[in-house]
């Protein structure tokens, strides 16, 4: 099976060729085309395939993580939008919830109010009502007033329309039927009904995420139908598949019409390959830290398995989104951030990038700016010789020049702000690893750091030695380990219904029959992506709280019809799991069934493990000596370090710090004190010393 994974990155965009049955794997990167992703997608294919003689249309499957969602919601540069609602709740998208984000604050940004996803003028209600319980018709819908409300957001330009009606989760009918009546009355317009993009309680939350859906849609979509087509011209034959923020991929049909489920596309394949490369090495508790150009995402895998958020945390630029998504924490600190002093006068390392274009001063394209990527030139951190693999030259005169104006503004040596720029971001880096481990009751020391990312390796042990973890594992290509991360994953769909029900009066009999109606809704939709019966496997979650509590966990369900058995063991297991959470438990305390969420899972052809074979002679992978400014007993050093070619280490030799191994991708710092190996699945395993 010849498989492609291409992941664009804010900088880079990366692609991984693997061939399972030839064991053989290419790797490329190209810079990523802002305007327009898909034309550095077809370059680096075509770049890929002519430097390794591969035969583009004998590719099968070609995985994609996208940040086209992504950035339309984060720049805040999206579609106009209209919406259709019940009457008198035209304004839950901007009223919210009485919670303010910052609660103490005079001055906070509240996103939803200061930047509207749907503009008061382009919200429309009409007279309709459905029962609370039961979803009866208590109103029938009125039709004129919904022709009227479409004909008038056709007028106002609005681009994209949304469907959000006050109890269209328990009873989509009215919802639907406003669907079919835009498609009458205004056929261009992308369509999105809330209780198809998340049929949950919480009005705020549904509607704000269908909104997302319809602001960042027609872009989306617009991406999507244009990168087909230019496979196509370049004779693609290959099925194409999106990744998700579940963790699992779609179809381009299914991405088009619900792009809220790839807001985390990119670092959800991320997370995935530092799954993957941990289980090359054994080790299933893992800390994920990929940092690229532009950004670092932490996530945590645990026992194997990677988190999701719940819905009292999903964030994306400050709107709750209630969709299923990998945990993984985002914040400005890349190889593009820029090193600045602020108007009060603090030392500062991000979120402000350099991006691609013009990129840090060292990429020669204009940058005039100090960046992270400056600083670890200065220090001898990167090698101009092998950048890239050779393949892309950067200028040190170019680095020295903005961080010694840094050094003179900050009024430090040269050095000594090269080093304070990397503690900055490293230190930045760590809190947020505190943020997901100690504050949530979890001890990093029992993990070991999983780094890639075109810059991760470069900093991991510092970040590592920080918070005391034992161990640094970089994969063995780093640099795409997102691409990576897509060769491992599965076709994969939510669904969710929400039924409320307490502990003391289960009706198991209703329970079941919902389970079998969602379960039969994701099998006509694998099958409809052509699985076959055998790669179809349902998982099913209820989502539980205590009676009177705001916020659910999801507890997992057995594969079994429920009964009183079996369920008396889920209500134990939610017992369990909300002491983990929360450090207490009420086990005499009534619970309350939320929703019942089934996820669809088809079985996709996947990267395999593959061990190495090397040289047993280490001197055969020195390239050159070179001196490297690192802090050892205290003070700033400069030190002959040996640099090395990852692909010529010899497995199972230890390599003592200091070291710096360049690959294509990526380079990797081995600091004073520190001893790394190459394992037989090719990770770099680096003790970190003291």
């Amino acid at each position: 099976m010849r498989l492609l994974g291409i992941d664009v990155g804010g900088t880079f965009t990366d692609i991984f060729y693997n061939d399972t049955e030839e064991k053989q794997s290419f790797i490329h990167k190209t810079p990523t085309t802002t305007e327009d992703p898909s034309i550095g997608i077809l370059t680096g294919i075509s770049e890929l395939a002519q430097s390794n003689n591969l035969v583009i249309e004998d590719i099968e499957h070609i995985f994609h993580g996208t940040t086209i969602g992504t950035n339309s919601i984060l720049e805040f540069d999206g579609s106009i939008i209209g919406m259709i609602t019940t009457k008198g709740y035209r304004d839950i998208i901007h009223i919210g919830r009485h919670q303010r984000p910052e609660n103490y604050s005079i001055m906070q940004d509240i996103p939803w109010q200061a930047r509207p996803l749907v503009k008061r003028r382009y919200r429309k209600t009409v007279t309709e009502r459905m029962g609370p319980k039961k979803g009866e018709v208590i109103e029938p819908l009125n039709e004129d007033e919904v022709r009227t409300a479409i004909n008038e957001l056709k007028e106002q330009g609005v681009e994209s329309i949304v469907v959000g009606l006050l109890f269209s989760y328990i009873n989509p009918e009215h919802e639907e039927r406003i669907v079919e009546l835009i498609k009458e009355e205004y056929p261009e317009a992308f369509i999105t009904n809330s209780s198809d993009i998340s049929p949950q309680y919480r009005e705020f939350e549904r509607f704000t995420t269908a909104s997302i859906n319809g602001f960042i849609g027609p872009k989306v979509k617009s991406y999507i139908n244009k990168l087909s087509s230019r496979l196509k011209e370049i004779n693609m034959k290959a099925d194409l598949h999106i990744m998700c923020s579940n963790g699992g991929v779609g179809t381009p049909e299914s991405v088009a019409s619900k792009p809220v489920n790839t807001l985390v596309s990119g670092p959800a394949a991320g997370v995935l390959g530092g799954a993957f490369a941990g289980s090359l090495s054994n080790k299933n508790n893992l800390i994920t830290f990929d940092i690229g150009g532009t950004s670092a995402d932490i996530g945590i895998v645990m026992e194997g398995k990677f988190g999701e958020t719940s819905a009292r945390d999903t964030w994306i630029a400050g709107y709750p989104v209630m969709v299923p998504m990998i945990d993984i924490h985002t914040i400005g600190a890349g190889g593009g951030s820029i090193a600045h002093v602020d108007e009060g006068g603090f030392f500062k390392v991000g979120p402000q990038s350099a991006g691609s274009f013009p990129g840090p001063a060292c990429y020669g394209r204009g940058g005039k700016l100090p960046t992270v990527s400056d600083a670890n030139v200065v220090l001898g951190r990167l090698d101009s010789d092998n950048f890239l693999g050779g393949e892309m030259a950067f200028y040190e005169d170019a680095s020295h020049k903005v961080i010694e104006e840094l050094a003179q503004e900050l009024d430090m040596e040269k050095d000594e702000a090269a080093e304070g720029v990397l503690r900055v971001v490293n230190n930045n880096m760590a809190n947020t690893i505190r943020e997901k481990t100690i504050q949530k009751g979890i001890d990093p020391r029992e993990f070991s750091l999983v780094a890639f990312g075109g810059a991760g390796p470069l900093h991991a042990v510092d970040v590592a030695k920080e918070l005391q973890i034992p161990e640094v594992i970089v994969p063995p290509y780093p640099g795409i380990n997102s691409a990576t991360g897509l060769l491992t994953t599965d076709l994969k769909y939510d669904v969710v219904k929400t039924q409320f029900m307490l502990s003391n009066s289960l009706n198991l009999e209703m329970l079941n029959q919902d389970i079998q109606e969602l379960e039969k809704e994701l099998s006509d939709q694998l099958k409809k992506d052509n699985m076959k019966n055998e790669s179809i496997h349902m998982n099913r979650f209820a989502e539980c709280r205590y009676k009177g509590q705001g916020y659910e966990l999801r507890v997992p369900l057995p594969d079994e019809d429920l009964n009183n058995e079996n369920m008396n063991e889920v209500l134990k297991l939610f017992h369990e799991m909300h002491k983990k959470e929360y450090g207490h438990a009420f086990e005499e305390a009534i619970i309350e069934i939320v929703n019942i969420r089934v996820t669809g899972v088809g079985k996709m052809p996947k990267l395999e493990k593959e061990k190495i074979e090397r040289s047993e002679r280490l001197d055969d992978a020195k390239i050159s000596s070179k001196e490297v400014v690192f802090r050892s007993k205290g003070k700033l050093q400069k030190i002959d370090t040996v640099h090395y070619q990852r692909e010529l280490i010899p497995v199972g030799k230890a390599l003592d710090g200091p070291a710096i191994i360049i690959q294509k991708d990526t380079t990797i710092v081995v600091p004073p004190g520190s001893q790394a190996v190459v394992e037989k699945f090719g990770n770099l395993l680096i003790k970190v010393g003291e």
